[in-house]
Order: structure tokens, then C-alpha cells, then sequence
């Protein structure tokens, strides 16, 4: 959190917000006006809590864009900001010059990256801003971030960013000795592209991963990529939503008042955690790809089993999953969270945020289904099940079972 400015400084604040508001929504070819005028007035004030401000704004309105032309008067801010002594600001204003296609910029973030004695978060940033930017040279670096405990689960995820043919060898070949989230992290990131996906299908075919082990988000994106390829391996991709009275008939079964009273809330909180917190919120805690649970109609039996048995039932606009094929190669699916002229930011299960430039889009397609997969419940021994649905039903958080 900055400092409040000067009184002062307030109308230039709203000035230049305003600006930035335009800047945001506009196209990319009509944003120099407001780069030049952002860039005079950042040269203009001294006030860095105000600079900051601006910065993020920028910042912000140039998400998935590379290899912007600098607006004039960058080269001299950047060598008067250079110096600062707000730590914040220099970040802003190395990760803004990578995107005006400063080659030191890069340079130096990806000297940080590489530094296992600088600050942790900082590293983070500047790996994902030279992933953004698809700096061939930080690809080639993240085989040895992969063996840095602070950064290993980035450099998974960034062979998503930029297609390296080495990727798919070098993740499996690492699986057997990762933990759980890393090696889910492993199966997401080969499922992002074609050549990866073959290699992953290779690998569910000589038993090394288990098909038990595909998340079902992550199977539809490989009978995307593979096609009938995907489906004579795997086989197919179950949709149980046509049995949903059946399916609701027999858990509706299970959970009597005797086998409800039996059910460990804690237990379920844990089985919550497991499955589900990586797109639901509850009691504050969890992702936010899907709607916040905790002020749904939780108390109801059949409300929940009807959204767990088939999520696809009735889904809001703003929860429909889409998928994007960008240009080099890449799949992308969740939910927009946002969207402009020149940009389309998703929520994903991998990550909160994943900002495309629409000028990097090959193909969209927007999907009936919800991100939540079928058969949740089928995939739970029937405790779990139990237990699961007594937590769904309480009306405070509770403690997680060990």
C-alpha cells in the first residue's frame, strides 16, 4: 500500500485517470496520445507516490502487448526513474520498458530471475513479465528454475507461455519425483499445446500417468487438441448430465438423516480444499474462477446435488467456459473476468489471471458447459461424499481436519 499524495496532486490524479480510463479501452493504434501525455506528466512531478499510480495504470492498459514503440520522453523518464529509491517504482519501470522493447530491461529481470539470493516475489515478477514478453532466453532458463523450490511451480506453468520442444521431456521426466499440485501443474501445462499433448497422451498410454490422474478440465482440452487421437487412448470424455435424475436419485439416497449425522464437516472442509477450492470461494478462502459458495443456497439437498451432479445444467454467462487458440499454438480455457478492445483476461484454474492480446488470437469459442467438471461426486468415495455435503450445509467456517 503507498502513501496517500499531497492534496495538491489530486486533480492531476484525476486527470490522468480519466486518461488512463480512455487509454484502457482504447485500440491499440490510437493509445500514443495517451502514452505521451502519462510519460510528460510522470516527468513533470516529483511526488513518487503519484508516479506509482500512473505507472500501474500504464502498466495495467499495456497487459498483453509486446514490443511497443516508446512514447516520446521514455528513454530520458527511464534514465531520471532509474535511480529511485521506491522500490516499487523501479519495478514498474523495468517491467513497462520490456514492453517498449528495452533489450537492458530484460536483461536485468532476467539477471533477478536467476538471483536465488533476491527477494522472492520480486523474482516472480520478473519472470512473469519476460514469460509475457516471450523472451526466448528466459525458456531456455527455466529448466534450471525448475530445480529452485521458491520457483519451481513458475517455471511449470511457464512452458506454457513460450513453446519449447524441450518442455515436454524435461516435466515428465521430473514427474515421478514431484508432489501432487506439481505434478497436476505438469499434466495442465502439457495439455496448453499440440506437441505437448502428445507427448502427455504418450505418457498416459505407457501407464507412467495415470488416467486417473487427467482432471477433466484437462481432458477436454487435450480432445481439443488430439481429437479422435485423444479419445481412442483416454476414451471418451464423460458427460453424465443425460443420467441426472438417476445420478440425483441415488446420492439423494445416500445422504439420510442417519448418514448426515454421521458426516464430519471437518473432514469435508479438507475434502472441499481438495477438490473444489481451486475455483470456489467459501468462507473467504478459495479461487474465484466460479461463484463464491458462501452465500449460495447451501442448505438445500437438492440445489446442491443438482449443481454438483450437473454443473452444466444452467449456467450464467459470466460463468461459461471459453477457449482460445492463440496464434503460436497455445490453449487457453476459463471464464472472462475482463475485457477491452485489445485484451481478454481469464480466470483459470491455473491462474487468476491470464491476460491475451485480442491481436494473439487465432480462435474463441465460447462453451455450454460450466468449468466445473461432471462426475465430481463419482470420483469420491461415498464418506467423502458425505462429509463434503455436510460442510457444504454449514452456516460457519469450521476447523480442517488433519
Amino acid at each position: 500500500m503507498i502513501n496517500n499524495p499531497n492534496m495538491k496532486n489530486i486533480p492531476l490524479i484525476l486527470t490522468l485517470l480519466a486518461s488512463l480510463c480512455g487509454f484502457h479501452a482504447a485500440k491499440a493504434s490510437d493509445d500514443t496520445a495517451s502514452l505521451t501525455l502519462l510519460v510528460n506528466t510522470l516527468k513533470s512531478t516529483d511526488n513518487p507516490n503519484v508516479r506509482v499510480i500512473l505507472m500501474r495504470g500504464m502498466l495495467s492498459g499495456l497487459s498483453g502487448r509486446r514490443n511497443v514503440d516508446p512514447p516520446p520522453g521514455w528513454k530520458e523518464l527511464s534514465k531520471k526513474l532509474s535511480s529511485s529509491e521506491h522500490a516499487e517504482e523501479r519495478a514498474l519501470l523495468q517491467q513497462l520498458s520490456q514492453i517498449f522493447g528495452d533489450t537492458e530491461a530484460m536483461q536485468e529481470a532476467l539477471t533477478l530471475v536467476q538471483d536465488r539470493n533476491a527477494d522472492v516475489s520480486a523474482r516472480k515478477t520478473a519472470l512473469r513479465s519476460l514469460l509475457a514478453q516471450q523472451n526466448e532466453q528466459v525458456s531456455v532458463e527455466l529448466v534450471e528454475l525448475l530445480d529452485d523450490p521458491e520457483l519451481c511451480l513458475d517455471a511449470i506453468r511457464g512452458y506454457a507461455s513460450i513453446e519449447n520442444a524441450s518442455a515436454p521431456g524435461i516435466l515428465l521426466g521430473r514427474y515421478e519425483n514431484y508432489d501432487d499440485s506439481l505434478k497436476r501443474a505438469v499434466i495442465e501445462t502439457l495439455a496448453t499445446r499440440k506437441g505437448y499433448a502428445v507427448a502427455l497422451l504418450t505418457a498416459i498410454e505407457s501407464g507412467k500417468i495415470q488416467r486417473k490422474e487427467i482432471p477433466a478440465h484437462v481432458a477436454r482440452s487435450l480432445d481439443v487438441l488430439l481429437g479422435d487421437r485423444f479419445v481412442k487412448v483416454f476414451g471418451e470424455v464423460e458427460d453424465l448430465s443425460a443420467d441426472r435424475a438417476k445420478l440425483m436419485a441415488k446420492y439423494k439416497a445416500m445422504c439420510t438423516p442417519e448418514a448426515m449425522e454421521k458426516a464430519d464437516a471437518s473432514r469435508g472442509r479438507a475434502v472441499f480444499a481438495k477438490t473444489c477450492a481451486s475455483c470456489h470461494l467459501m468462507y473467504g478462502e478459495g479461487g474465484k474462477v466460479g461463484p463464491d459458495l458462501t452465500g449460495s443456497n447451501r442448505a438445500n439437498l437438492d440445489y446442491i446435488l443438482l449443481n454438483s451432479v450437473d454443473p452444466s445444467y444452467d449456467v450464467p454467462d459470466g460463468y461459461k467456459m471459453v477457449l482460445i487458440q492463440t496464434i503460436d499454438g497455445r490453449l487457453i480455457n476459463g471464464v472472462v473476468a475482463e475485457e477491452d478492445a485489445r485484451r481478454v483476461v481469464l480466470k483459470t484454474v491455473e491462474q487468476p489471471e491470464v491476460v491475451i492480446a485480442k491481436e494473439d488470437i487465432e480462435a474463441r469459442k465460447i462453451s455450454s458447459k460450466s468449468m466445473m467438471p461432471d462426475g465430481q461426486l463419482e470420483q469420491m468415495k461415498p464418506q467423502e461424499m458425505l462429509d463434503l455435503i455436510k460442510y457444504l450445509r454449514t452456516t460457519a467456517q469450521v476447523e480442517m481436519a488433519k
